[in-house]
């Protein structure tokens, strides 16, 4: 180990990294990774790779040859064992088991089914427990996960993209193409990495979206439209039962061939809406648009994130963007500019 670094904090980046290679395959789980150290020595490391397959302490401990090290051996853990059955038993019980001597963690569990209890399930038989190491890089690891838990919702991105001069449509609400081609294939990319995907009425009777990802290789994220009156056609792509799709509106309630109609109340209908998305487990979604919901969503501070792409292309009038005037990220993807906002509130 080099001096000046910071050791408890090596490892623990090398537990956050191993926990990323779990990125949209764990959800509504979070991403974990391990690491068991003896003597100034790696023995064991892993991760959560798949939701309902065995957590990153199981991986990493199964992943030491010589199970007698344990008892002298840190383990560092990027959030707090559970302390619950769940898909699978209790890590912290595999962990006594072992009798490893000391645990250190990132961030503790907002879930009230562990919340503690694990690191407390760990002291009560000896174990030396430290944490909040790295524990504001872990927190941004697992922000999905945090915020569903914290805030009941899912983790919302809005996603949109807007001429030079400021607008995501011509006036007869024609939007093709705005941005290029390396970025549409980006958009896909994210599809791929989030749970859910939405639209709404103008978006999905103008745009006739697939919202899937074909030019990107993934999971099609469950497909969500807002259509108040029942007015969208059968005939869109939306409705082609190729992918679970969530129709949120103020009339029925029905299923049929992949799609699930959803009646809500109107008076609030956004946070209802994110409430029935959150008791389906649906941690993130990213929402394309309309700019009508997009405006709606940042004045109600519903959204934590937005991705933002600005074209060189000028359309002299037509359908405005939503308007941030925050803080953000910019970065260049071939003609197109990136602006990545968040919020803090």
């Amino acid at each position: 180990m080099t001096l000046g670094v910071n050791i408890d904090e090596f490892y623990m980046q090398r537990a956050i990294d191993l926990a990323k290679l779990g990125f949209g395959q764990v959800s509504p789980n979070p991403m974990v990774g391990c690491v068991i150290v003896h003597d100034g020595k790696i023995i064991g490391e892993g991760w959560h790779q798949k939701y309902g397959e065995a957590h990153a302490e199981v991986n990493a401990i199964n992943a030491v040859k010589d199970k007698s090290l344990l008892s002298q051996s840190t383990l560092y853990v990027n959030l707090e064992p559970c302390a619950h059955y769940g898909k699978t038993p209790p890590c912290a019980d595999l962990i006594v088991e072992h009798k490893l001597k000391t645990v250190k963690i990132a961030n503790v569990d907002s879930n009230p089914l562990v919340g503690g209890k694990g690191i407390e399930k760990l002291r009560n038989t000896g174990i030396e427990v430290e944490t909040g190491i790295l524990e504001d890089q872990a927190r941004e690891l697992n922000k999905r996960f945090f915020t569903f838990l914290e805030k009941k919702r899912p983790y919302i991105i809005l996603k949109w993209a807007q001429t030079a001069d400021g607008y995501i449509a011509r006036k007869n609400y024609d939007s093709k193409w705005i941005s290029g081609e390396e970025s549409r294939k980006l958009v896909h990319k994210w599809r791929g990495e989030e749970d859910a995907i939405m639209v709404a009425t103008h978006t999905a009777q103008y745009d006739n979206p697939r919202l899937d990802v074909r030019d990107w290789s993934g999971d099609n994220p469950v497909r969500v439209v807002i259509d108040k009156k029942l007015e969208l056609p059968a005939s869109l792509n939306l409705f082609d039962g190729s992918i679970p799709t969530l129709c949120y509106n103020l009339k029925k309630n029905e299923t049929a061939e992949n799609v699930e109609w959803i009646k809500v109340e109107e008076e609030d209908m956004l946070k209802n809406i994110f409430k029935d998305l959150h008791q389906r487990d649906i941690q993130s979604i990213i929402i394309e648009g309309g700019a009508a919901l997009h405006k709606n969503l940042i004045d109600a501070h519903l959204w934590d994130e937005a991705r933002v792409f600005v074209s060189e292309t000028v359309f002299g009038g037509g359908i405005d963007a939503a308007r941030l005037s925050l803080p953000h990220q910019e970065e260049i993807i071939n003609e197109d500019k990136l602006l990545v906002y968040r919020n803090r509130k």
